[in-house]
């Protein structure tokens, strides 16, 4: 008999003859038990080496959730400190401009007087009243112009560093309230301003107030 069908006999032998052996021999049973443990891992390995794999996911995530939430809430800090500085920087800002604002009045102010007095003998008086009544800003307040008096002719100015369309009603009503306490009626009404709005230039149009801006020439 071939070597080659006498392996395939002996193949077919241990095939058929096997599963019985294996049942009845305790040796044999333990001796393949050995050698599958030796190549192959049991469940219960597999299902340690899973589970340890799945807690190492398990532990990634959540430091990884960790250092987003740690690194959100660094980026809202910082967000919440540059809007703090900016909105102080603001208030300073505003602040600052509005203290320009009002030391170029009266410096403008003061230079003016001193021009007109001294130079051309114009009487400039800073006026200043109480309106108990209310008319001027809705509810009992100081009200002040600046007045020239020239031969008869009384001018009132208002002077500031800009001017919108409320402000130029306001002087209005300022005027009358002085024409009102006076009892006599101001020659001419005079808003000087480096900037005054559009929509103010046309209200002192309507309310027949000369305006005078950066580009502007008074005449006395």
């Amino acid at each position: 008999m071939p070597a080659t069908t006498q392996i395939q006999t002996i193949r077919k032998i241990i095939l058929s003859e096997l599963p019985t052996l294996i049942e009845s021999d305790p040796a044999i049973r333990s001796s393949i038990s050995r050698i599958g443990s030796e190549r192959y891992a049991d469940r219960r390995q597999t299902d340690n080496h899973i589970d340890r794999i799945l807690n190492e996911l398990k532990e990634d995530r959540e430091r990884s959730e960790q250092r987003w939430q740690e690194d959100h809430r660094t980026i809202q800090e910082m967000l919440a400190e540059i809007k703090q500085i900016k909105t102080k920087h603001e208030a300073s800002i505003g602040a600052l401009g509005a203290r320009w604002g009002l030391q170029s009045e009266s410096a403008f102010r003061n230079g003016l007087r001193a021009i007109l007095e001294n130079s051309f003998h114009v009487n400039v008086e800073r006026y200043a009243d109480f309106d108990q009544e209310g008319l001027v800003f809705g509810r009992p307040d100081q009200v002040e112009l600046d007045v020239i008096i020239f031969n008869g002719t009384v001018i009132l100015c208002e002077l500031k560093s800009s001017m919108s369309k409320s402000d130029m009603y306001a002087f209005w009503r300022k005027a009358q309230f002085y024409e009102k306490q006076h009892q006599r009626r101001a020659d001419r009404l005079l808003a000087i301003s480096p900037m005054i709005d559009d929509k103010a230039k046309q209200v002192a149009k309507e309310l027949q107030i000369e305006t005078y801006s950066y580009s502007d020439e008074v005449v006395i």
